[in-house]
């Protein structure tokens, strides 16, 4: 087992994630526990044991309870940070969740105080909130949930990967719902919040304008990164290549831009180089040194 090293805790993700776990307890009790619908994950599945069980056995306790377990036994394959930043977050979520729905002065029981009894508006910003709370738990060193842990480690021995062992968990989560309610409206409308979560957290992780990569094939290398570096102020890197059918040698300029500079990268290639082949694709995070790099 690793671990934990206190020189490796940030006093700023500490509070980061004390807020994501906040907004992930306000997007859970404020509007999707109030109209039965259900988060994604051990929070969907606590949401639905707190409902058929005593009313002592809480939301709260239920998060604790299940996601705790979960996080240590991941502890060796994530690691020793993780785990405490996870279980700190998971804490402060269920926390939140209790102030929230027994000491506050927030009635909670029928409706959302927000959003009233519209299943649709409920589960869409039930979803963006604690989506929003999600997505900045992964983005500080954390996760708000344990199936998400159990997928790095299960999902590459049974042969899926670790997005479809999440799904193939929530769906099943999903038509359990409906069978002990023999009412499939509301686990319905958990797919739209769960669709609502996935993409959001997808923005605050990846981010809203994600990074394109321009892979170049060219036999003018020089005069394309010259005149990329001109007009956009970076250089990129150059690939020694071979053609397979003309046996020709090229290079291949590896270039990192944004979706806006696409139009103007095409038309710089191909006045240095009209034969030149160019594909782009999604980078979904950029790191930079402070050194640079020849």
């Amino acid at each position: 087992m690793k671990k934990i090293d206190l020189r490796e805790i940030s006093l700023k993700n500490i509070l980061l994630l004390t807020i994501a776990g906040i907004i992930n307890a306000v997007g859970v009790t404020v509007f999707l526990a109030p109209v039965h619908l259900y988060d994604s994950g051990i929070s969907g599945t606590s949401m639905l044991l707190s409902q058929i069980t005593p009313e002592f056995l809480s939301l709260s306790f239920f998060l604790v309870l299940l996601n705790v377990p979960l996080f240590i036994y991941g502890m060796k394959k994530q690691g020793g940070v993780f785990t405490f930043y996870a279980i700190y977050t998971v804490c402060i979520y269920s926390l939140a969740a209790w102030l929230i729905t027994d000491i506050l002065p927030i009635d909670v029981s029928f409706t959302s105080p927000l959003a009233g009894d519209d299943l649709l508006l409920c589960a869409l910003f039930g979803g963006l909130i604690s989506g929003v709370g999600s997505g900045l738990a992964i983005r500080f060193g954390a996760a708000m949930d344990g199936i998400e842990v159990m997928a790095v480690v299960f999902a590459k021995k049974i042969g899926i990967t670790v997005g479809t062992f999440v799904m193939i968990y929530n769906v099943t989560l999903y038509i359990i719902c409906g069978i002990i309610f023999k009412d499939w409206t509301l686990p319905l409308y958990s797919i739209i919040t769960y669709g609502a979560g996935l993409k959001t957290i997808d923005f605050i992780v990846e981010g809203l304008d994600r990074s394109k990569a321009a892979m170049i094939i060219t036999t003018e290398p020089e005069k394309i990164c010259d005149a990329l570096a001109e007009e956009f102020g970076s250089g990129g890197t150059k690939i020694s290549a071979k053609g397979s059918y003309s046996d020709e040698d090229k290079t291949v300029v590896y270039f990192v831009l944004n979706r806006f500079q696409i139009g103007k990268m095409k038309k710089i290639v191909h006045t240095q180089d009209p034969m030149a082949f160019i594909t782009i694709t999604e980078v979904a995070d950029v790191y930079k040194s402070n050194t640079k790099i020849f």
